[in-house]
């Protein structure tokens, strides 16, 4: 017998990383962003990006939601989507993209202006935590 996986509200997901959004402190570089992803326990965990007055040291909104998923239990992420400040849907950067593959891997589905697009298609050829145990 095979199971369907459960339908993803991204509507309300993209409503969570708005709210996180909402919280971001970029008083440098004016851009707030918020993020928000499922976890396989079906949890939800958010992050928003701290900019910092040395700018190198900032935050992405990537990196205090990693923190959190793993201050919270851990886990894989499943789902994932990213705003701006104005709510709309952005895509992580190469470097955020990287944190992401740790944390949920090449099936992660992220939500794109071009639609929900695995992982594996937003940084093919990814590297990971399996060519360290090589």
């Amino acid at each position: 017998m095979t199971s369907t996986p459960p339908t993803v509200d991204w509507t309300a997901l993209r409503e969570e990383a708005r709210a996180a959004m909402r919280r971001a402190y970029a008083p440098y570089s004016g851009y707030p962003v918020g993020v928000a992803a499922l976890v396989d326990d079906g949890r939800v965990v958010t992050g928003c990006n701290v900019e910092n007055a040395s700018y190198g040291v900032g935050l992405c909104a990537e990196c205090g939601l990693v923190s959190q998923l793993q201050n919270s239990g851990g886990g894989r992420l499943t789902h994932f989507t990213c705003v701006d400040g104005n709510g709309e849907i952005l895509v992580p950067c190469g470097r955020c993209r990287q944190l992401l593959y740790e944390f949920g891997g090449p099936d992660l589905l992220l939500e794109t202006p071009a639609g929900i697009l695995p992982l594996s298609e937003m940084l093919p050829q990814a590297f990971g935590p399996d060519h360290l145990s090589k």
